[in-house]
């Protein structure tokens, strides 16, 4: 199958050579192969200067991003069957991993489908599709994923921003079947209500299922905090696991409809207390009138989007932790988490380091978390490893 020819300009191979997946479109030889000659979502022969090729892509010549590599395999079509195989290969993956059918089942560029992210909850699946490339195959995807999984239900989450930068309709799509009225799912032994039409991206973070299971462990008799809380994530197994008293704090009252449900199902609604609020003005209250809890979770939403934005983030950051850390009582456990890309682990670290010397607090990691292995990590993309949880011990001044 021979394929419209995409030439990169001198030197700029090495990346992709290294392993990356994308092509800027600053690095296209728009002379040789003008970007405008191409429609959204064309597959074309990746290039070097000196014509020789790198792989298959899919192409959006009106993207930042303008071309996401498929396969290094020159001869290859793209088509059912090769959907069908990177599919297959996935959800092997996942099998090994997992024994029941709640987890992520593809994750982008990592399982060789950039632009596309497939959530698993049992009988349902949330699919995200990011890019005009993978848009194409819509239809081919939906077919392969009812042949693999004879799924009840398919909706398609198309209220991802990804979707804006490349033209695409936001409007979801209940492509196969009927969304049932409450969604059940398990994580970690404990049971979720789950909302995938309406909830955040897919409808549920599986990533940090590594994080909570531990988190869980280290909070029989304590008083908690779940900050950030959504559907109860966090805060449902620390109650389960033996916490005293657990608070979750959201600014969803949708999601902590969700939450008070999922805490019913699991006969722990007497420890657990629901506040919508706002977190920076919960926390700022609870410091006025000395409250105080023995173990924190502070897990916002990515609060640094874009590069540009780094600066007012990281201050987000730094104030969320600098309030977090005065309302924590002495030998407390604060679990602090980023999933923004653009917050590396070190700043996230020094904030941390900072923020507790500033209210003269001894503060040691004992433990640190990423993604779970649903959302594996690929070695030359350090896009897709994005989360980041730090477990601290904090005392007064040694």
């Amino acid at each position: 199958m021979s394929y419209p020819e995409l030439f990169l300009k001198k030197n700029e191979d090495k990346r992709l050579r290294q392993g990356h997946l994308w092509v800027f479109s600053n690095e296209v030889d728009t002379q040789r192969s003008p970007l405008e000659q191409f429609a959204a979502g064309d597959l074309v022969l990746v290039q070097d200067s000196n014509g020789k090729a790198l792989g298959i892509a899919y192409l959006n010549p009106h993207a930042l991003i303008c071309a996401r590599l498929l396969t290094r395999k020159t001869n290859i079509k793209i088509n059912e069957s090769f959907f069908k195989a990177r599919l297959a290969q996935a959800l092997g993956l996942r099998e090994r991993l997992f024994d029941k059918p709640y987890y992520r089942l593809v994750f982008g560029e990592s399982d060789g489908l950039p632009g596309l992210v497939i959530d698993r909850f049992g009988v349902v699946l949330s699919v995200q599709i990011t890019t005009a490339g993978m848009e194409r195959y819509k239809d081919v995807l939906v077919k392969i994923l009812l042949e693999l999984l004879a799924p009840t239900a398919i909706l398609l989450k198309n209220d991802n921003s990804q979707r804006q930068l490349e033209s695409l309709s936001l409007e979801p799509e209940l492509i196969y079947g009927e969304l049932p009225e409450q969604l059940l799912i398990e994580e970690n032994n404990v049971r979720f209500i789950v909302n995938v039409a309406e909830g955040q991206k897919t409808g549920w973070f599986y990533d940090h299922r590594n994080s909570r299971a531990q988190f869980a462990k280290a909070c029989h008799g304590l008083r908690v905090l779940d900050l950030f809380s959504y559907a109860g994530a966090w805060g449902i197994p620390a109650a389960v696991a033996g916490a005293a008293e657990v608070c979750c704090v959201d600014s969803s009252e949708s999601a902590l409809a969700l939450a008070s449900a999922s805490a019913e199902l699991n006969q722990v609604q007497g420890k657990m207390q629901f506040v919508r609020n706002d977190v920076f003005e919960f926390l700022k209250q609870a410091r006025e009138q000395q409250q105080h809890y023995d173990a924190i979770i502070l897990d916002p939403p990515a609060l640094i989007k874009r590069k540009k934005d780094f600066k007012a983030g990281y201050e987000a950051y730094r104030r969320l932790n600098h309030l977090a850390l005065q309302v924590l009582s002495n030998n407390g456990i604060l679990v602090s988490a980023s999933c923004s890309h653009h917050l590396s682990r070190d700043n996230l670290h020094e904030i941390l380091r900072s923020s507790a010397r500033h209210i003269d607090r001894h503060l040691v990691f004992f433990g640190a978390g990423t993604q779970g292995p649903d959302h594996p990590i690929h070695p030359a993309l350090p896009e897709t490893d994005y989360l980041k949880t730090f477990f601290c011990a904090v005392s007064s001044r040694l």
